[in-house]
Order: structure tokens, then sequence, then C-alpha cells
């Protein structure tokens, strides 16, 4: 029985394991990767489907066990009242410490058949493999992510001065997606008031020529007008985006951008050849990587990543509550 489930989970695995996969396709100008890993203890099952006797026999490791995956699969999956699974098999493998886990999922109202999924859970309790992507792993995965975006992003931010709640942005200001992203951004601002909304500056500069100098002025926007004039001038930058194809209108645009958030552009274009100010930038892109970030617009929910590109609303703002009631932290 094991085998057959194991053909399907290959397939299924970057479709189902992360937050919906269809946005992959919009998002911008990097490999897209699923989304964070998976979640959910073991749900209760009513009138969805009937899954297959799990065999004791194909739970041959120590770890993780079937309560530890579980806990994985509801901090990720929970937000989706309709979404049950059965966790089918925790296998050792011939490597040692290496384990493979495969789950099957279905839906409570009966609207899907049952797949599966495979990850390989890693030794160090930690992480796992899922496809191609190595994702955070354990009762409370999103934990160590949080503690770094608490202590690292230092982003312009609206809301909430506390990081009970922080959902930190990366993007980039000559990125298509993310400039189609500010709606959503705004909604989730005023949705969740108590939350801290952090914009942090990931250009890819690989694809976006104009990048890299739009991150280094709005750092200078930001120290000079605080918050409230970077993002003004990110409003002004993004609905102008257009005109940063060539160098002579990227630097129009950016000046333009300062002065509809009341600075001045000299003064900000010199703030922003400096070599400090590059080093702001990079920090902020160095974070980025040391947290897997490959795309953009790309959210952190209290740790929790969410590639953003053709994720609906609704959903979106569903995590987030989920995210907030999972740390027990007020959401609005």
């Amino acid at each position: 029985m094991i085998r057959s489930f194991t053909r399907l989970a290959g397939a299924a695995a970057l479709v189902i394991f992360s937050i919906p996969m269809f946005q992959a396709a919009g998002q911008e100008n990097v490999p897209a990767a699923p989304p964070q890993a998976p979640a959910a203890s073991a749900p209760t099952l009513g009138a969805g489907p009937v899954f297959p006797k799990p065999d004791p026999n194909n739970f041959t490791a120590q770890a993780p066990t079937p309560e530890i995956v579980n806990a994985f699969l509801q901090a990720s999956w929970g937000y989706d009242p309709n979404r049950v699974w059965q966790v089918q098999a925790i296998l050792k493998t011939q490597v040692e410490g290496i384990s493979k886990v495969v789950v099957l999922i279905g839906a409570k109202n009966g609207n899907q058949k049952l797949s599966a999924i495979q990850f390989f859970a890693l030794p160090d309790g930690k992480h796992i493999i899922a496809g191609d992507e190595i994702i955070p792993f354990g009762d409370h995965p999103y934990a160590e992510n949080r503690t770094a975006l608490q202590q690292g992003a230092d982003g312009p931010y609206r809301g909430a001065a506390s990081k009970d709640l922080e959902i930190v942005e990366f993007a980039d200001l000559q990125c298509p997606h993310c400039k189609d992203a500010q709606a959503d951004m705004d909604k989730l601002a005023v949705d969740f008031p108590k939350a801290r909304i952090v914009f942090q500056n990931y250009p890819l500069a690989r694809v976006h020529p104009a990048a890299v100098l739009a991150a280094e002025y709005g750092v200078c926007v930001t120290k000079m007008g605080g918050s409230t004039a970077f993002f003004q001038f990110a409003s002004a930058v993004f609905d102008g985006q257009a005109g940063m194809a060539t160098s002579d209108g990227a630097t129009l645009t950016l000046n333009s951008a300062v002065t509809k958030a009341g600075l001045d552009p000299a003064k900000v274009a010199a703030c922003a050849s400096t070599p400090a100010t590059a080093a702001e930038v990079e920090s902020s892109v160095k974070l980025a990587l040391s947290l897997n970030v490959n795309q953009t617009p790309t959210l952190f929910i209290n740790g929790r990543v969410i590639p953003m590109s053709g994720l609906p609303y609704d959903t979106l703002k569903q995590i987030v509550a989920y995210q907030a009631k999972q740390d027990g932290v007020a959401a609005q």
C-alpha cells in the first residue's frame, strides 16, 4: 500500500505541502519555491474522506514521532478548517538519521480525492527537505525565523510599535509584483491594526538595474523623514515604476518620489551615494538570504514565510489571524 502512495507523493509535494503554489508563476525574478512548510495535529475526521488504516510496519524510524509531525502540520495547515490529513508512514532511510515521512491529505467536504506528500526529516529535528527546499520543522517551526526578524528587520514600518505580531515584507521597489501587492499590504494595515508591518529591502539587482539605487534612496528617505515619508516615497516609486527602465528615468522617478515625500532630492541623493547607505541595503539583502527568501514579494508573519504573488487576500488574512492565535497575540 505504501508504495502506491509514495508514487503520488513525489508529484504532489510541491503543490500541497506548501501554501498554494498557483501563485509561484507570478513570483518575481528568481526561481519559485514552495512557501513555508505544512502543518497540523491529528485532524478530527467527520464526513470527510476515509483514510486507509496506517500499517505499523511503515513506522520504522524513531524520529520524528507522529505527534511532532502532526504538530508541525497543524502549525501550517491549521488555518484551513477544511483540510484533513493522516500520517501514513515514517520510514528509516539508508542515511542514518534521515527519515521519510508520508502524509495523506483530503478535504472534510469530500470535494477532493486523497493525495499524498512526502518529505525527508533531517537529523537536527529542525528541518525537512520537501522537493528541492529545506524548510523549518518541528512543533514550533517558525520560532527561529521569528527571532531572527525581531532582531534583524529594521526597515520602516507602519502600525504597532510592538513586535508581538510582526509582518515583514521583503520587496524590491522595481518589482512589478511588489507594486501589485501593495493593495493587499494596505488592507493588512487596516484589518490588523495591532500588527507591525515592516518593509525590508530586497533589491534584485540582477534583473532590476535600478532596484539597488531605489533601495538606497529609501534608506535615506527613512533617515530624514521617518517611516511615514518612506511609505509616501515608496508609493510614488511604485506608481512611477514604468519610468525606471533607463538610468536617467530612474533618477527622475526617484527624485520626483522624494519630492512627493516632502524631502530634498539633492540631500537624499547625496546620502544614497555613501558607503554607509550601501551597507544598510546589503545588510537587508543578507537578512533575506539567511531566511532563504528567493522571490519578491515575500512576507513573514511572525516568522512564517508566505510568497505573496497570486495568493488571494482572504487566504492571506486567514493565515495572519491563525498565526496570531497560534502565538497567543492580539491581531485586531
